[in-house]
């Protein structure tokens, strides 16, 4: 036995040489990964029908963290639909009170030939009897 202290991995360590420690944030991120991987595979060994769950679970946990970033992005792509469905609808109005317009006149002209004698024709539109 020697009578050395035994020195742990985070002793040994080399300091990162990126600011902020973002090598180990990688190291994290990649053993993270690394392990969602191999459970993923063990699940899928085990039960194919955890699979779908475990996404659920994982979408889940992620949510907090991503979902403002995804509302900030989508928010220009929002608008733009909102004014795209505002102009569809105005347009859409315009068009049906103009069906409308055409409707009611095509009854004013059948109920106008139902009101003039049968022995008689109407006057076209445009030309007067001088």
């Amino acid at each position: 036995m020697t009578s050395e202290p035994h020195s742990t991995t985070t002793e040994n360590a080399e300091p990162s040489t990126k600011p902020n420690g973002a090598a180990w944030a990688c190291d994290d991120f990649t053993t993270k990964a690394a392990t969602v991987g191999v459970i993923f595979v063990g699940a899928a060994l085990i039960e194919a029908a955890l699979i779908p769950g475990m996404v659920i679970g994982a979408a889940a946990a992620l949510a907090p963290k991503f979902i403002p970033q995804i509302g900030a992005t989508l928010q220009p792509l929002f608008r733009s639909a909102v004014r795209g469905a505002y102009k569809v609808g105005r347009k859409a109005r315009e068009a049906a009170a103009e069906a409308h317009e055409q409707v009611q006149d095509i009854v004013a002209e059948v109920h106008a030939e139902a009101t003039t004698p049968s022995g008689t024709a109407p006057e076209a539109p445009g030309t007067h009897a001088a």
